[in-house]
């Protein structure tokens, strides 16, 4: 019977936390509604994107790309894959330490990192309304510029696309979480960590092809999360292929994603007793 008991603590525990998560993302709809200026520059900025990307893509042979499918992708379909995922990954990175940012400049962390609900409610109701708005800004982007550019994708490969995301979050997730422990602690301490994802992302093949580096360098390259979540996600928009050929990289991922969610919900538990000890937790 207290086995049971326990049990059903928990899962009330679990149901009471999960209930004060529409309470983040109606706060985030107001401050959404209070400053939209930044709202409308971030669809301002994706459009910009698409555009210079577009004519870049003039000076650039498509036969200097990689080939998909048995043909080789114009440069705005090459790089359009590839903007899915950065541009996901700047959202994913860096609304939590923002989030956590705000609140120290605000003075409210101290006030909510006090009240009695678990750290990863907080962690995921400060980012509930991206894992809402990123699939709908990725899904309107895809559209754009299919229809303004004539973009050919394979549209069965969102299904795998959309496993390969999920593999991959993780990963974003702790890094994303590893960043908000070093603000914590460090208050301004992540830019160390945006160095090393801009080089990560730089050495992926993201914006050109990784042939244009020595050999010895592309052989790291191909441990790169990165670089394999973009080369599956272009197979799977560009090339058309299937689960067998999407399977291996999801595998690939899952450890990786795994090992830096599991550092980075460490860093961020162990910063905040740390800060909660010192009673710094306020101080910004």
């Amino acid at each position: 019977m207290s086995c049971v008991a326990g049990r059903f603590r928990l899962l009330q525990s679990f149901l009471e936390d999960a209930a004060k998560i529409p309470a983040f993302f109606r706060r985030d709809l107001r401050v959404l509604f209070s400053y939209r200026t930044a709202f409308f520059s971030d669809w301002v900025n994706m459009l910009v994107q698409i555009l210079v990307f577009y004519f870049v893509g003039h000076l650039i042979s498509a036969k200097s790309l990689p080939s998909f499918g048995g043909r080789h992708p114009s440069y705005i379909e090459f790089v359009s894959v590839a903007l899915l995922l950065t541009s996901f990954m700047q959202l994913t990175l860096g609304r939590l330490v923002t989030a956590v940012r705000t609140e120290q400049l605000q003075g409210t962390i101290e006030s909510l990192m006090t009240t009695p609900t678990s750290t990863v409610t907080l962690q995921f109701g400060s980012v509930f309304y991206d894992v809402l708005y990123v699939p709908f800004r990725t899904v309107v982007f895809l559209l754009v510029v299919w229809l303004a550019f004539g973009v050919h994708f394979h549209w069965a490969g969102l299904f795998l696309v959309a496993a390969i995301f999920a593999v991959f979050a993780p990963f974003l997730w702790g890094i994303g979480v590893l960043s908000a422990g070093l603000v914590l602690t460090f208050r301004r301490g992540s830019a160390s960590l945006g160095i090393g994802i801009t080089l990560l992302t730089l050495a992926s093949g993201a914006f050109f092809p990784t042939t244009i580096f020595p050999g010895w360098l592309q052989s790291l390259m191909e441990n790169n999360p990165i670089k394999q979540a973009i080369d599956a996600s272009r197979e799977a928009l560009l090339g058309s292929v299937g689960w067998a050929s999407t399977l291996p990289t999801v595998a690939k991922l899952v450890p990786i994603s795994a090992a830096s969610l599991a550092i980075g919900m460490w860093v961020f538990r162990e910063a905040m007793s740390r800060e909660r000890r010192r009673g710094t937790l306020g101080l910004y």
